[in-house]
């Protein structure tokens, strides 16, 4: 269960490298442009914020929509940004945003354009990387790189 959670993928430095780059790129800007603003805005959201429309998740309220929402947007960017439990977390991620951009978006283009309302582009745009860093791993500098250390074999 351990290797499952925190194994960080590659240990290659220059590949990890770009792993950190890209986990705090992605992470920040998912944080500070859709998850914060969503805190900001709770009070005016939490009554008519959409819910999916299909079984089991068309059962949650406006409210368990959007803290579910701000769980994935702020909580899994963070741990995405740590390296903890990135796999999880990265999956976690994909999740919402395949549901943002096909089942919230699903009537919207798919491209930003002039006069364009709700568009699939932002999160297909969060998804791709979400979806690197679950097949990637979190890279040799991350947090999961401390907590799950591969036993080093012996030459001998």
């Amino acid at each position: 269960m351990k290797k499952f959670f925190f194994d960080c993928g590659t240990r290659d430095a220059t590949a990890s490298l770009g792993l950190l780059f890209l986990r705090v790129a992605i992470g920040l800007m998912l944080m500070i442009g859709h998850g914060i603003p969503k805190i900001q805005q709770f009070d005016m959201a939490k009554e008519k914020f959409p819910v999916p429309d299909f079984f089991p998740l068309n059962l949650m309220s406006p409210f368990f929509s959007l803290c579910a929402t701000i769980g994935a947007e702020v909580g899994c960017a963070a741990l995405i940004i740590l390296g903890l439990a990135t796999r999880p977390a990265a999956f976690i991620l994909a999740f919402t945003m395949v549901v943002a951009a096909f089942n919230i978006h699903a009537s919207g283009l798919w491209f930003l354009g002039p006069g364009v309302e709700g568009p699939k582009e932002p999160a297909l745009l969060y998804l791709i990387p979400a979806i690197a860093i679950l097949l990637a791993g979190a890279g040799s500098y991350s947090a999961d790189a401390g907590i799950y250390r591969e036993g080093r074999r012996k030459k001998w």
